[in-house]
């Protein structure tokens, strides 16, 4: 994979700024004029123009009409939100707590016939015990510094993986071994979890592959990620969300996970690896 999520990110916000300071080029304005007329400091306008600050809605028909381009408005807003939306970071997400969150992604998870993620962390969240979860719920509120809702949120997050066991869903799971190993709950939950994994892993529409940790890698273990049919990817890193939707995008998140899953066990060689990790939980 070339490049990073953060980068995509940039890049998309990096386009937006490069077509307004095209904009008042075209016009032939200097920074000073266009701050000018838009009524703010120069500084704004340098900012804007080297995607330090990202305009608001208003900033950008401010500056289209500045530029005399007001017909171009819309469709610059439009791109913006789409850049902004792909890159938010997870202070913003839970300002009100994990609750929320949960419950606004319902109709995501309840369109999407066929999900694959990718775990390099934690078990993903569809598969996740009460217990585990609270666990690491509150990890995250704690290092987040967030407003704690650990357990309206892990009845939200519970709620939510009815889509496992309800309608046309299919799922396909790869985790890395050592998440197996990662005591996010004390020793008893973590195995009961395991042992629930064991069961989801009997289901028909449920396809789980470990990783081993000794195993040979075509690719490099990435940030957790999680698609949603063939349209969206949304990647999970230590302080944001990036939501990726560009076809190109996808389909090289799409490939990584095909070629993970070819590096990973299934099957019985799954159950034995999870039949150990269980043995660990409880010594």
């Amino acid at each position: 994979m070339s490049g990073s999520p953060l980068s995509t990110a940039h890049a998309a916000r990096k386009a937006i700024a490069t077509r307004l300071d095209g904009l008042r080029q075209d016009a032939g304005l200097t920074g000073q004029e266009l701050a000018v007329r838009c009524g703010w400091h120069k500084s704004k306008t340098s900012r804007i123009a080297r995607a330090l600050t990202v305009p608001s809605d208003a900033d950008i028909r401010t500056w289209c009409a500045a530029c005399g381009a007001d017909d171009l408005a819309a469709d610059l807003i439009a791109a913006s939100r789409t850049a902004t939306s792909m890159y938010v970071p997870w202070r913003q997400i839970h300002r009100a707590g994990m609750r929320r969150v949960h419950e606004s992604t319902v109709p995501l998870y309840e369109r999407t016939t066929h999900f694959r993620v990718y775990a390099s962390n934690v078990l993903p969240g569809m598969i996740q015990t009460a217990a585990y979860a609270t666990g690491l719920l509150r990890s995250i509120t704690a290092f987040q510094g967030t407003p704690d809702d650990v357990a309206e949120a892990v009845r939200a997050r519970l709620a939510r993986s009815r889509v496992v066991h309800e309608g046309n869903h299919t799922f396909a799971r790869l985790v890395e071994e050592a998440v197996l190993h990662h005591r996010v709950c004390e020793g008893p939950d973590l195995a009961a979890q395991l042992r629930f994994l064991r069961q989801v892993m009997t289901r028909p529409n449920v396809s789980l592959g470990i990783i081993p940790l000794g195993a040979r890698r075509t690719v490099w273990p990435l940030e957790a990620f999680y698609a949603f049919d063939d349209v969206q990817v949304a990647v999970e890193t230590l302080t944001a969300e990036v939501n990726i939707s560009e076809p190109s995008e996808v389909r090289t998140y799409l490939r990584a996970f095909a070629e993970l899953s070819r590096i990973a066990v299934h099957g019985a060689p799954a159950h034995r690896l999870l039949a150990t990790a269980i043995d660990a939980a409880l010594t």
